[in-house]
């Protein structure tokens, strides 16, 4: 019934197409020799050939056109204002760079006042109020205050207990694929690359907790987790507000408070005097691959953009293996910087507080040695 349907009307277009077409000639034929005999009308033109023709679209268009230039509307003309200075507000915005800020705690300004974050279940947080709500005492707050950058120029995509392979998945993936169960940290931000390739300048800060997560995992085993307030204390930057004198008084009674036995006291001495030594001998290696891999998944998504690689400072320098750990890791940045043309911004001199992130004075260093890497600002 349908194909018989299909075929009917298929067949009444065919129909229509064949007699409709001398039908109308025909009937136009006999409007023309009636208006022909006809006096009441009379057609007044200045080209009485161009009257007898009917008036193609092509024509039409071309009136209205020559119409609108000899009678300009003044509502356009009123709108077209506002466009052109939407045009020169939008060429004086695109003349801002765009800087985006990768790392960990210390480039999202873990410590600050007013860092930007909201908790989510577990130990994890949700870092993304600080991509753009960031303390503008952190050095990408400091950079955009130099260089004028607007919030939407300069971007802060920190996010606080992140590795060197953590940050690599993030670049690749706009995730982690998994928590890191050794930080308790899981991070899904597609936006990650959005950011990325759009940026002019991107800086790089990462690899301190490659080491200092398993330090402080490795101290939680020693002391059976009695060292967990303090570490936690510690890294939230709670101990900021005191003075030198105080907040050492405040760990040592801490550590006093934690009433370890002597397998725990032994196991936490093993660990200061060859523990850590073998946890950065081991990190080394995989920390040092992640940059690469950090560097390379940054190209393949904007190939033009600066790539700044910030050095390391050591926060607890009476420590040897960590005097020894970050002296590779400065070292290999100025390597992988000359073998992928980047730039390498050394902070030696970087202020920081037992909480191992910098002061706001340690922010502003970073942030002048980092303005004064830029190219073409």
């Amino acid at each position: 019934m349908n194909k018989r349907f299909a075929s009917l009307a298929v067949s009444a277009l065919l129909l229509v197409s064949v007699f409709s077409v001398p039908a109308l000639a025909e009937g136009a034929d006999a409007a023309a020799d009636t208006a022909a005999a006809s006096d009441d009308h009379v057609i007044v033109t200045l080209n009485p050939e161009a009257a007898l023709q009917p008036e193609t679209p092509a024509d039409a268009e071309a009136s209205a056109s020559e119409t609108a230039k000899a009678d300009p509307d003044p509502s356009a003309a009123e709108e077209a204002a506002p466009a052109a200075e939407a045009a020169v507000s939008e060429e004086k915005e695109d003349k801002q760079l765009t800087y985006v800020a990768l790392g960990d705690s210390i480039c999202a300004g873990v410590g600050l006042a007013d860092v930007q974050y909201s908790a989510r279940a577990g130990y994890s947080v949700d870092m993304a109020p600080n991509f753009q709500g960031y303390s503008p005492d952190c050095y990408v707050g400091k950079v955009a205050e130099t260089l004028g950058l607007d919030r939407d120029h300069a971007i802060n995509l920190g996010l606080p207990a992140l590795t060197a392979p953590d940050l690599a998945d993030m670049i690749q993936y706009g995730k982690m694929p998994q928590m890191n169960m050794a930080s308790g940290c899981e991070y899904n931000y597609p936006e990650f690359q959005d950011y990325i390739r759009k940026a002019d300048v991107i800086s790089v800060q990462i690899g301190s907790n490659d080491a200092f997560v398993p330090c402080i995992v490795g101290l939680g085993n020693a002391t059976n987790w009695k060292s967990e307030k303090l570490a936690a204390t510690i890294l939230a930057g709670d101990l900021r507000s005191e003075g030198s004198g105080s907040t050492m008084s405040t760990i040592y009674r801490s550590i006093k408070d934690m009433k370890l036995t002597k397998a725990e006291t032994d196991a936490t001495w093993n660990l200061l005097f060859s523990g850590m030594s073998k946890i950065c001998d081991e990190t080394y290696p995989k920390t040092s691959a992640a940059l690469i891999s950090i560097v390379q998944e940054i190209r393949k998504l904007n190939p033009d953009a600066q790539i700044i690689l910030i050095g390391y400072t050591n926060p607890v320098p009476l420590i040897p293996c960590w005097r020894s750990y970050f002296r590779k890791l400065n070292k290999f940045e100025k390597q992988i910087a000359k073998t992928y043309d980047l730039t390498y911004v050394a902070i030696p001199n970087t202020e920081t507080t037992l909480d191992v992130h910098p002061t706001i004075k340690g922010h502003a260093y970073i942030a002048n040695k980092l303005v004064n890497a830029i190219e073409n600002p």
